[in-house]
């Protein structure tokens, strides 16, 4: 039912909230522009790679917590929490020292990958609640900022802003550390859940508008004990993973593919790194909001299983077209497009089938699939690229995306009253309808 209330506010600002949001912690992404600096500096490959991997560790791991501290703090409360604290991360970063390792670890790697969990949930969390007639596409909108960031700061801090050039790495991480907690600071002033009994202008909320047998809303301790998580847990981790071996692989293995094909260093160079920077990077923000927007008329199951299932066949393309510029710029969009519409399809689907009201207690368990995909499919990669067969590293992950297929395929509405009764083999065969 509607509500009369005159202080509902016009939910396209949720929308400008979560973007601006979004766009902040987009940072994580930013990391590889200050890395040059860094290794001249000093540093090895290993310390730059290692305070990225702390921070997107820490990310997902303070993700759980804020799913908890969001029912307790409300989502203003707890944006503007993440925001200082990210903020705070590159500030300190910046004025004790940037170029120092053990400094970055605590301020980048703790500190600002704690900020950004904290903060990541709420713009999914409320944008699900006032716009429970379109889903996926708030999701994608959301999270876009988040792709579209990372190109901006890295962008702002290297080749168009120049920033690192004219204020060295300390003025740098000094300037974002206050331009992000504004940011996140002026989105959280809409962020806040609408009022009790509230749905938009034509939105029915039962069953059937869900997609869902009742009206149930999951607790963490009851979705944990459904198959249905850990369906969705493995496709989530196979599908984001395959795209992040691809990101790892995305300039190495065509760059040798190109000099094979008679293009010179410099020039496999520029053109595997426009397939990363620009082909990528753009097709990865925009299917984001594509998938999002499309699962809302396709179905998440469906649009899910279209995603993983051309981007196995992509995947399994792809050493025939990284050879070939041409060839190698469809290949790098349409991984990117793939891989961007993980993190608009999953929120939903989690929301889908565990119930719209928890999504910010669950997604975050959910997201920890992509922390595990993050770090055994890279590591594949560089095994296998290693002894110089890419092909099998690309196959394995084209294989991978294929049982992500099957699994989501098998995803059936869960039943909540099934959580509670003891865990057994009948009991998960009866939550996926197979007795």
């Amino acid at each position: 039912m509607q509500t009369d209330r005159e202080d509902v506010p016009n939910r396209l600002t949720v929308v400008l909230g979560a973007v601006l949001i979004q766009l902040a912690l987009g940072a994580i992404y930013a990391w590889s522009v200050f890395t040059p600096t860094l290794s001249a500096a000093g540093w090895s490959r290993f310390q730059t790679q290692a305070i990225f991997a702390l921070e997107l560790a820490t990310f997902a791991l303070v993700m759980v917590f804020a799913g908890r501290l969001l029912a307790q703090l409300g989502p203003q409360k707890l944006a503007l929490i993440g925001g200082a604290t990210l903020g705070a991360g590159y500030l300190s970063a910046g004025l004790l020292g940037p170029t120092d390792f053990t400094v970055l670890a605590v301020c980048i790697g703790l500190v600002t990958g704690s900020g950004i969990g904290l903060a990541y949930v709420v713009p999914i969390a409320v944008g699900m609640r006032w716009f429970p007639d379109r889903k996926g596409m708030i999701t994608g909108l959301a999270v876009a900022g988040f792709g579209f960031g990372a190109l901006a700061w890295v962008k702002l801090a290297g080749s168009w802003g120049g920033l690192i050039d004219t204020m060295g790495l300390g003025g740098t991480f000094i300037a974002y550390g206050f331009l992000f907690a504004a940011l996140i600071g002026l989105g959280a002033i809409w962020m806040r859940m609408p009022p009790k009994g509230w749905a938009p202008p034509g939105y029915v909320d039962t069953p059937a508008a869900k997609g869902r047998k009742g009206n149930e809303n999951f607790a963490v301790a009851e979705m944990i004990r459904t198959p249905q998580f850990y369906l969705i847990f493995i496709t989530f981790a196979v599908s984001a993973g395959s795209g992040l071996m691809s990101i790892g692989l995305m300039k190495l293995y065509p760059m040798e593919a190109l000099q094979a094909g008679g293009l010179s260093l410099a020039e496999a160079s520029a053109v595997a790194g426009t397939a990363m920077a620009v082909f990528f990077s753009l097709a990865n923000g925009v299917g984001r909001i594509a998938w999002g927007a499309l699962s809302d008329s396709l179905g998440r199951r469906r649009s899910i299983m279209i995603m993983a299932g051309s981007q196995a066949v992509v995947l399994f393309a792809f050493t025939s077209m990284a050879g070939t510029p041409w060839l190698l710029y469809l290949g790098a969009a349409l991984i990117g497009f793939n891989f961007g519409g993980n993190f608009a399809l999953f929120p939903a689907i989690t929301a889908d089938t565990f119930g719209n009201d928890r999504i910010g207690q669950n997604y975050p368990l959910v997201f920890l699939s992509y922390g595990a995909g993050g770090i055994a499919f890279p590591l594949l990669g560089g095994i296998l690229g290693d002894t110089g067969n890419f092909p099998l590293a690309f196959s394995v992950c084209a294989g991978a995306c294929l049982l992500g297929v099957i699994c989501v395929a098998l995803i059936r509405i869960p039943d909540v009253e099934e959580a509670h009764k003891p865990v057994s083999m009948h009991g998960f065969m009866h939550q996926m309808h197979w007795d």
